[in-house]
């Protein structure tokens, strides 16, 4: 049945509440877990679930994007399997940027229409969660709906954040309201009675949906209706028959930078709820890069990716990117360091000893704590972060602060000696 299936990725907009990790990237490229990127985790969901057709939408800062998609999804010349980017662009009949999520699938529907296949599986470009969509797709069919809605159970504290639904006894969606910030107490649906235990009584859209192609194509074609969430799924409970999927596993949007954070620093978890070490692995690009070294190093519940030089006095309970260099005597406290795009020669170092500047990674006698630090960003030795009294929100101009998270910035350089 996944082979009637094509899957439409939505990479989302600029990504404000990102940024300023999207200030030079779109949301799907930002690095998470040390060495994938967001986009690789609805890709590799739809790869082990033989969905094997998949369109990425995008139009911010799409060029890293792009490069991680060309250098990473290959197939066979004699599969039909792809990963491609649609890009925003203006048409004949659009010179308009997309204008939410239900106008970026009606601008790529013309991309579509040379396949064939008869349901559109739609996704998040910034979730974290493992979903096997077969078992969605199998009871769609069995159930001859036209929409299927992913659903998960979430507590009554978490309702405001979502899109809440209401199901009847046949698993049929009868009602939708968006971010309800009270009145919702009746909008309790029927959940296991491990959820009932753990008090999850609502349902929450997971933003993740499957339409029938004709009904899609009836539902975008001839209207100006720009979001799903808002527009499309409202108004086709009362008039189509709309099923819940009901999810109970790992899942979290990570669209925010707290949220973001805390995703990250989650898979370090002796057991994390997010499992890395699956049989199904996430697909990212294949580097050739050589095991990490480590000397001296106390590590406490950290993730090290490949190609890491690390010196450091202790790391706790962080995440290191592809290619850090960590200094002497160095202390990294729930952090997340991206790493580095590529490795300084041995002549760059020297000459950035010799002229006093930072060399690319994390200097001598550094204490980083509680911050993520972007890709290819060169810090000092003696530098302190986050280490004293919590710091205000603000942005300046190596670095931001969210919630008492530091985010330095991509490519930034703080001098030797700098206390944040």
């Amino acid at each position: 049945m996944t082979s009637k299936v094509i899957c439409i990725v939505l990479g989302g907009g600029q990504g404000s509440r990102l940024s300023p990790l999207t200030a030079t990237r779109s949301k799907p490229a930002v690095p998470i877990a040390g060495k994938y990127r967001l986009v690789d985790i609805p890709i590799s969901n739809c790869l082990h679930s033989g969905i094997h057709r998949i369109f990425v939408l995008t139009q911010f800062n799409s060029a890293s994007l792009n490069k991680h998609i060309k250098n990473t999804y290959h197939f066979s010349s004699f599969s039909e399997a792809f990963v491609d980017i649609i890009a925003a662009e203006q048409t004949p009949s659009s010179v308009a940027w997309f204008q939410g999520t239900a106008d970026a699938v009606r601008q790529s529907l013309r991309h579509l229409s040379v396949h064939e296949f008869e349901y559109v599986l739609i996704l998040s470009g910034d979730q974290l969660y493992q979903m096997d969509f077969e078992d969605m797709i199998n009871q769609h069919v069995q159930s001859e709906a036209e929409i299927s809605i992913a659903t998960i159970p979430v507590h009554v504290n978490d309702v405001p954040g979502f899109g809440i639904l209401k199901t009847n006894d046949e698993n049929l969606i009868t009602s939708f309201i968006e971010k309800p910030k009270s009145g919702f107490e009746n909008w309790v649906s029927e959940v296991s009675p491990q959820m009932k235990a753990e008090g999850r009584l609502y349902l929450a859209s997971m933003g993740i949906y499957l339409f029938n192609k004709k009904l899609l194509y009836d539902l975008l074609e001839g209207n100006d209706r720009t979001d799903f969430g808002k527009e499309i799924i409202p108004q086709s409970i009362s008039e189509h028959k709309v099923v819940s999927y009901q999810y109970e596993g790992y899942w979290t949007d990570i669209g925010t930078i707290p949220s973001f954070f805390e995703a990250n620093l989650g898979l370090t978890d002796d057991i994390p709820q997010f499992n890395l070490f699956d049989t199904k692995p996430i697909y990212t690009r294949a580097r050739m890069l050589p095991p990490s070294k480590m000397s001296g190093t106390k590590v406490d519940r950290a993730l090290i990716a490949d190609g890491c030089i690390i010196n450091a006095s202790s790391i706790t309970r962080s995440i290191i990117g592809i290619r850090t260099r960590v200094g002497f005597e160095s202390v990294i406290e729930n952090c997340y360091v991206m790493g580095c795009d590529n490795y300084e020669t041995l002549e760059q170092i020297k000459e950035s000893h010799l002229s006093h500047s930072p060399f690319m990674g994390i200097g001598d006698r550094c204490h980083v704590r509680n911050a993520i630090i972007d890709k290819n960003t060169c810090i000092g030795d003696d530098v302190q972060i986050n280490v004293g009294e919590k710091l205000e929100n603000g942005d300046y101009e190596t670095y931001t602060v969210q919630d008492g998270i530091v985010i330095v910035k991509k490519r930034a350089v703080i001098p030797s000696g700098t206390v944040i």
